[in-house]
């Protein structure tokens, strides 16, 4: 963390947390695991213990991988149709499978990504003088 002091709170470093995030490791240190499944965020971290329950990563994790997938696929199609003629069946076995298997191979490092931007700026439950209002009220 750096010793410059923003609303009272340590300014926490945004690129090296993206960048524990796209590694699949806690934004905090680094070392610990970010996910205890596929997706699934782990509630806190095994090495630092910071809290990452409070990760609300939503649609946009998702949409980013569509969205460069998407321009991927079809910067591939514009090439292979300006080189020469395209047998249909080219688009089935290779862009189909592309299609489903690039967005999953992109989810979690592009959702560790969103945890690691959310960490850094104290979104979502992560600023400790600001309850998350989604969580449940334990009594």
């Amino acid at each position: 963390m750096s010793l410059s002091v923003e609303f009272g709170r340590p300014r926490r470093a945004l690129g090296r947390s993206i960048g524990n995030g796209i590694k699949c490791r806690c934004p905090s240190c680094g070392t610990g695991k970010l996910y205890r499944g596929y997706l699934k965020v782990t509630d806190t971290c095994d090495v630092c213990g910071e809290e990452l329950s409070h990760a609300r990563a939503d649609d946009f994790p998702p949409y980013i991988a569509i969205f460069i997938v998407g321009h991927v696929l079809v910067g591939w199609m514009l090439h292979a149709e300006m080189s020469g003629p395209v047998d249909p069946m080219f688009y089935v076995w290779t862009m189909i499978p592309m299609a489903v298997l690039l967005p999953l191979a992109l989810l979690p490092s592009i959702k560790g990504a969103v945890v690691g931007l959310q960490w850094a700026n104290y979104m979502h439950g992560f600023d400790p003088t600001h309850p998350d209002p989604a969580a449940p009220d334990i009594v």
